[in-house]
């Protein structure tokens, strides 16, 4: 029988006028693995923090079983700044005894990528006081995760990890025999590492079991039988229980909820969105070119990033950009922006970037611009537009688009200085939107979003006509708002990925092995070394032969779908129609298993 660690009992909490926490009790016991989700601002940090006795209850009361081994990481960690990596993480540990401890080599490698710290000036023996927010905040996880614990609590742990960071860390904690409680926003994680699930709402804590596809599920149901929440809420949530349901490329395990139960409450959802609609549209918005990125080659200072890329963007075209830390992913979108901010006269170093003459982009940085603090949040929009159009005949005034982004009539009078950060990353992107935009380029949207905000996000873009990219950590919202997945794996090139984040994450296994055993290997001989060099230039020349032709079948292919639905009522056209389309499935499929076969190569 498992051992109760920790008991919550009738625990309430109180901030000015408001009960974030109304006579809560719960348990953890030895074995769960617990996600905490809600809104911002609901109580769910306020709640661990009390589970880990960091903040006392106003009521009520929190007990820890008899030498609990408790390890906390918090949003503001508590380093020494005058401290080096090597005496927080490692301590007082000799070079051969660490070095020789498998788990201190699994963290230090999965959260810097190798032993020697790569990313750091001086390696373990870096000074922390001058490092960043997010590397101060992984040396604190190394921390955590390298010491033995009976229950980790762990305060948006993703925060600052890359895909591959994040993949990582799953798999360590899903192999750890601690109890964890874990607050994210990353729908992925939560669904690979969680076995139950706490929702803090409005002053109660709503337990669930199984991870986030199975609360999703859950809390579908309870609210249709309660019918308690109002009607855009819960077909939001229904909307995304369908998506779940039909298979996300990066889900490793179906659902464990009931099928039946399941596919009855989505039978009238529509899939999220109706793909050659939105592309026919978008054409007729932004004609036939968008941006066309011929031979580029960008640099920051001496390193280059990206080597004679050609790409093109074109109209209706949502794609996820990923690829590893300082590859170049902002870069890229910062040189298409300035093209498009300067009518092409501002160029990258080698190459040319070309623009479509009717592109309107909205860009959404990583910064949050500044705002002047005294407008209210309805100002702040309307400042910009007072009616939005959406597509497809969809029309929302500034003050209905707050709604949908959580600021509800009393909020939207609220002013910009009382924002919190996810507050004003929210309205950043609300002021984008108003702005009614043809092409977005959005890096790291999800940044301080709750899950709620994030699936009303997807929402309205699930219907927006228009091209997108979107960088971001966030598999879940990835693969949930675009349709292809672009990688940037820091040898220069910008590669196309069939099977989306899997792939990468496959590929980057790959080449840290490959530089493991070169680095293990006597050098090879010159001749072996040339014809290698030889057979990867021309396996990486066809790559991005094939790529093009990938490119052309999938703009051939949404020009049928398009005649497809002008023809609708002609049977015979709409059968010869579909007979082309499946000629260039299998041609697509030949060309994919041709790209994976070059891959190893190149």
């Amino acid at each position: 029988m498992a051992v109760n660690l920790v008991n919550v009992e009738n625990v309430s909490k109180v901030y000015g006028t408001r009960a974030l926490l109304d006579g809560v009790s719960l348990g953890v016991s030895e074995g769960d693995r617990i996600g905490v989700v809600g809104r911002n601002g609901d109580g769910k940090t306020t709640l661990i923090r009390m589970l880990a006795k960091l903040e006392e209850a106003d009521t009520g009361r929190v007990t820890h079983a008899g030498g609990l081994r408790l390890g906390v990481l918090t949003q503001h960690d508590s380093l020494d700044p005058a401290a080096t990596v090597r005496h927080e993480v490692i301590g007082d540990m000799a070079d051969h005894e660490w070095a020789g401890n498998a788990k201190v080599r699994d963290v230090l490698t999965g959260l810097f990528g190798g032993l020697d710290l790569p990313g750091f000036p001086k390696g373990l023996d870096t000074v922390i006081g001058p490092l960043s927010g997010g590397e101060r905040r992984r040396i604190a996880l190394a921390k955590l995760l390298i010491e033995e614990q009976d229950l980790i609590v762990l305060d948006e742990p993703t925060n600052h990890l890359d895909v591959e960071g994040i993949a990582w860390l799953a798999e360590h904690l899903r192999n750890r025999r601690s109890a964890l409680v874990c607050v994210t926003h990353d729908r992925w994680f939560l669904d690979q590492v969680c076995t139950r699930m706490w929702d803090v709402q409005r002053g109660d804590v709503y337990e669930y079991e199984g991870g986030y596809s199975d609360y999703v599920f859950a809390r579908a149901e309870r609210e249709r039988i309660a019918a308690t929440e109002e009607a855009k809420r819960q077909n939001l949530i229904r909307k995304e229980l369908a998506w779940l349901r039909r298979g996300a490329p990066a889900r490793t395990s179906k659902p464990r909820f009931r099928v039946e139960a399941a596919n009855e409450l989505i039978a009238d959802v529509p899939p999220p969105r109706d793909s050659s609609e939105l592309m026919k549209f978008a054409s007729s918005r932004l004609g036939k070119t968008v941006f066309d990125l011929e031979d580029i080659t960008l640099q920051a200072g001496p390193k280059v990033l990206l080597k004679h890329v050609t790409w093109q963007l074109g109209p209706g075209d949502r794609i996820g950009l990923v690829g590893v830390n300082g590859a170049g992913k902002t870069s890229l979108l910062r040189a298409m922006a300035a093209a498009a901010r300067t009518d092409g006269e501002e160029q990258p170093a080698g190459g040319r970037i070309t623009v479509g003459r009717t592109v309107k982009l909205a860009y959404l940085s990583q910064e949050v611009a500044e705002l002047d603090p005294t407008w209210r949040v309805l100002e702040a929009v309307q400042a910009v537009r007072e009616r939005v159009d959406l597509g497809k005949g969809r029309e929302m005034t500034a003050g209905q688009l707050c709604e949908t982004f959580g600021f509800g009539k009393e909020k939207q009078w609220t002013p910009v200085g009382d924002l919190s950060g996810g507050e004003r990353r929210r309205l950043q992107l609300l002021r984008l939107l108003m702005d009614e935009p043809n092409v977005l380029f959005l890096d790291e949207p999800t940044n301080d979003l709750d899950i709620e905000t994030l699936t009303q996000l997807e929402d309205v873009l699930d219907g927006w006509p228009g091209s997108m990219i979107v960088i971001s950590h966030d598999r879940f919202f990835v693969e949930r708002t675009t349709d292809r997945v672009f990688a940037l794996l820091g040898d220069g090139t910008l590669r196309m990925l069939p099977r989306g984040i899997d792939e990468y994450l496959e590929r980057r296994r790959r080449m840290e092995e490959e530089v493991a055993e070169r680095t293990a290997a006597a050098a090879p001989k010159p001749v072996t070394a040339e014809k290698s060099a030889a057979d990867q230039r021309a396996a990486k020349k066809e790559l991005q032969k094939i790529e093009r032709q990938l490119d052309k079948i999938s703009e051939k292919e949404s020009k049928l779908h398009a005649q497809i639905a002008d023809n609708a009522t002609d049977f015979a056209k709409v059968a010869e129609l579909d007979a082309q389309l499946r000629d260039l499935a299998g041609e697509r499929e030949e060309l994919e298993l041709r790209w994976l076969e070059l891959a190893e190569d190149a």
